[in-house]
């Protein structure tokens, strides 16, 4: 059932897709626009933020578009809105990525409300963790946030984490001898227009670590306790298949997963380097004995209590992501 537009949908969908600039990207690329229009929310993918040798299949886009997609629809939860999505629709424009139909009301839910309170205090925090490890009733949770959303998180045994260590040593030796990979990192850490890794959410020494850390090739400012990742837990999030709508798919699981975290005081850092270089990316495969695909690794702990969070990287303003002329005189009359 369709809805008639309304001022009422106009303002609930331009609200929903302006929420969802919070999602976490690649690099805070934020490579998703948002059109408004009287019945619907379109996502698309915008491809002049897409990281050309780091992620040329666009398969990092394509999570982070999800993550955003995901925090869409927990806002229009959160309004007390029902919606249909429908993903990848139309094979013609394969950058449009989802559409957002709202179809009536329902009483709001309070986990969607704390959600999307969640967005708003969601940062990554790259220093070492606490020496607390996350109990395996969190842990569970957290698969449990990514199975609802259609993909796996299987949490790495320790053996495991050494697999992982491995794979992540030699994506970082791939990744520092491509000099076309080692020029985009740098044009994604310097910028200063509302995109971006800025220095302030780096950390001024490397942390120590079994499972070693993007090298940004540059020294951030934020300061760092001395630390390790001893107690840290490592999830592998995966799927059914290597192709768009899974990878889309991911990026919805992985919103879900970091926003339980942040409920249950849990922090969450994406890994994504061993993803990017196709033999660990195949490496990682055996980890979960080849039943299913990898989209992206996670450390899992919790913050170091005695270290204040980091502050949050830029983001683009609504007007520059979200598109609401279709719209404008149904906004103008509100």
């Amino acid at each position: 059932m369709t809805m008639t537009p309304t001022v009422a949908t106009a303002i609930v969908l331009a609200q929903a897709a302006t929420t969802a600039g919070y999602a976490p990207s690649v690099h805070n690329t934020q490579p998703w626009h948002w059109t408004v229009l009287p019945d619907r929310l379109e996502l698309t993918a915008q491809r002049d933020r897409q990281l050309a040798a780091i992620d040329p299949e666009g398969r990092l886009l394509l999570i982070s578009c999800g993550a955003a997609l995901n925090h869409a629809r927990l806002a229009l939860a959160a309004e007390g809105w029902r919606c249909t999505v429908d993903r990848l629709p139309d094979p013609a424009r394969p950058d449009l990525l989802a559409v957002l139909t709202p179809t009536g009301h329902r009483a709001a839910t309070a986990d969607a409300m704390r959600f999307v309170q969640s967005m708003e205090v969601r940062h990554t925090d790259r220093r070492p963790l606490s020496e607390r490890p996350l109990p395996r009733e969190v842990l569970q949770a957290l698969a449990e946030a990514a199975r609802a959303e259609g993909a796996y998180l299987h949490v790495l045994t320790a053996e495991q984490v050494y697999d992982l260590a491995a794979a992540a040593d030699r994506a970082a030796a791939v990744e520092a001898a491509d000099e076309g990979m080692q020029q985009e990192l740098a044009y994604w850490t310097s910028r200063r227009d509302g995109l971006g890794v800025p220095q302030y959410t780096l950390p001024a020494e490397q942390p120590a670590t079994t499972v070693p850390e993007r090298d940004f090739g540059r020294a951030g400012t934020l300061p760092t306790a001395p630390g390790h990742d001893r107690a840290a837990s490592y999830g592998l999030l995966y799927g059914d298949a290597d192709e768009p709508l899974w990878w889309l798919r991911a990026g919805e699981a992985l919103s879900a997963v970091w926003l339980t975290a942040i409920g249950l005081g849990a922090s969450v850092l994406p890994l994504s380097s061993v993803i990017e270089v196709a033999t660990t990316r195949a490496a990682l495969r055996h980890l979960v004995a080849d039943l299913g695909w990898p989209y992206v690794v996670l450390r899992l702990g919790y913050a170091d209590p005695d270290q204040p969070g980091p502050m949050h990287p830029p983001r683009l303003t609504a007007a520059q992501v979200v598109d609401t002329s279709a719209v404008r005189h149904l906004l103008d009359d509100a």
